[in-house]
């Protein structure tokens, strides 16, 4: 059962997307992941760009986030997102987007995050690809801003970037979350 761990909404649950094309992320990676950013999340900018349920998104948003942009390529998730974004209260600080993630990255920033976080379907290299779109477009990352990629362990490789440095890896079972920094 996926579920707002934190914050303003915590408790509420949220709904599944149909089928098996997302990949929900485990309440310990996430609890993880926000233990290791604490207060940083207070009043910034998330991209929750291959979004699915929204998880990751609304959860930074449960703790103090200004506004989080979903984006997904499916009719089904973006519907998830929207409903789930609905049922937690947090329709006037979000956008959801549906559409191809990497012409999104290709395309002028309209806006910039302090967290692009990249959570793609697996075992097809999609995360290198955005990763590398994003460091040929930094305009998308505040000047703080980092790029969160979370992966199967088995999928990690280094990745020649310009403008982007890898500064932490985290394993938690069959997940790998890598943060990546401004050089």
């Amino acid at each position: 059962m996926l579920r707002v761990i934190a914050g303003s909404a915590r408790g509420r649950k949220l709904k599944s997307v149909p089928g098996d094309t997302t990949r929900p992320v485990m309440d310990r990676v996430k609890e993880a992941l926000f233990n290791i950013l604490a207060g940083d999340v207070i009043d910034s900018n998330w991209w929750d760009l291959f979004g699915g349920t929204g998880a990751i998104g609304i959860e930074a948003l449960s703790r103090g986030a200004a506004f989080a942009r979903f984006s997904d390529l499916n009719r089904a998730p973006v519907e998830t997102i929207k409903e789930n974004v609905e049922h937690c209260g947090f329709g006037k600080q979000s956008e959801v987007r549906k559409g191809d993630a990497f012409s999104m990255l290709s395309a002028r920033a309209d806006r910039q995050f302090e967290y692009i976080y990249i959570a793609p379907p697996q075992y097809k290299e999609m995360w290198v690809r955005a990763l590398k779109l994003i460091d040929a477009n930094m305009e998308w990352l505040s000047a703080d801003g980092s790029v969160i990629v979370q992966i199967d362990p088995t999928e990690y490789e280094e990745v020649e970037l310009e403008n982007l440095v890898e500064a932490e890896q985290r394993k938690y079972g069959s997940t790998l979350i890598i943060f990546y920094d401004r050089k």
